[in-house]
């Protein structure tokens, strides 16, 4: 999910920095500090939105920098169980896919692909054995996310498409056309029978 969030903090503004207004000298400062920033309790911060409140510069001795109490608000990304991303398929191997959803990559299990045996091809794609459907590099594909684990730096996720509504965007549309054909032949059927059902009378 992402959030917009307040923090406060003292930010270090570098020498560098001192010729600039200090809202953007803080403002610079802070997206370089919080450029590719992953925190577990936050989330992946993707921009800096805002320097709303600045009190008093405050140098340290032996320190060239000046620190300011600065309010910020930050744009995050912060990965939710059962929450449903969209993502394009970075990369295929013979375990799975990787799926780039923006801000970071999950990876998607070869036996969560899709509801079908799934195999590697040698075409660098995995395939259904029943339904035919491929997927492979740069393929769109809608997935909720099944598992996260933080033990490196950055999240681990693990993703499904196995369940309905989910899959490649192809897919999804394949489907509704199904779906929509079937209800509109039920519908027939049942008028058909009503019809029959008058001229019985």
């Amino acid at each position: 999910m992402f959030y917009i969030i307040e923090l406060e903090d003292y930010i270090r503004v570098e020498p560098e920095l001192f010729g600039l207004e200090t809202k953007e000298a803080i403002f610079k400062q802070l997206c370089k500090s919080y450029s590719g920033f992953f925190d577990k309790e936050l989330g992946a911060v993707i921009a800096v939105l805002d320097v709303s409140n600045i009190g008093e510069g405050v140098i340290i001795p032996g320190d060239g920098a000046a620190y300011y109490n600065t309010s910020f608000k930050l744009l995050v990304y912060k990965p939710e169980l059962q929450e449903l991303v969209y993502g394009t398929v970075s990369e295929i191997t013979n375990f799975g896919a990787l799926i780039d959803i923006g801000v970071t990559e999950g990876l998607l299990h070869i036996s969560q692909a899709m509801d079908d045996y799934v195999s590697f091809s040698k075409s660098n794609a995995l395939i259904g054995r029943a339904t035919k459907r491929s997927l492979k590099k740069g393929d769109n594909v809608l997935a909720r996310i099944v598992a996260l684990s933080y033990k490196g730096e950055q999240p681990r996720i693990g993703l499904t498409m196995r369940q309905p509504g989910l899959g490649k965007l192809e897919w999804i549309a394949e489907d509704k056309r199904k779906t929509k054909m079937q209800l509109a032949k039920m519908e027939k059927t049942k008028e058909e029978k009503k019809e029959k059902k008058k001229e019985s009378k």
